[in-house]
């Protein structure tokens, strides 16, 4: 008899909601779409939190890197409206959006690619 193993059953389709690599690809695309609706980025946002830990894997690094994107994209959106009173906030929240831009196509590549983020903790890209 053979003993169980902790290997993800690959007869079996895996799902946008469990965690994974579609998920994470979820989560990035949430994101990206949070620009039109924005309500979508707490969804990924809750989604990242939901699945981080029972992944393991590269996919862990994936999830800090969402999670980070999205407070510290969020933290430099509150900077950016606080400047927009003396006219420097504008160009913050232009540089803000193509950050949070740059950061998910990043992500979406090197999770398509099935690699893992090399520094899921950097504030920069």
């Amino acid at each position: 008899m053979t003993e169980p193993t902790n290997q993800p059953d690959l007869t079996r389709p895996e799902n946008w909601l469990q965690p994974g690599k579609l998920n994470v690809q979820l989560v990035y695309i949430l994101y990206l779409v949070s620009f039109l609706i924005g309500i979508s980025g707490l969804v990924g946002l809750v989604l990242a939190y939901l699945n981080r830990g029972k992944a393991g894997g590269w996919i862990e690094s994936h999830y800090t890197y969402a999670i980070r994107t999205f407070w510290i994209g969020l933290l430099y959106g509150l900077v950016s409206v606080v400047l927009t009173f003396v006219f420097v906030g504008v160009l913050l929240a232009l540089g803000t959006v193509v950050w949070v831009v740059v950061r998910c196509v990043i992500g979406l590549q090197k999770a398509n690619a099935g690699e893992p983020i090399a520094k899921p903790e950097t504030w920069w890209v």
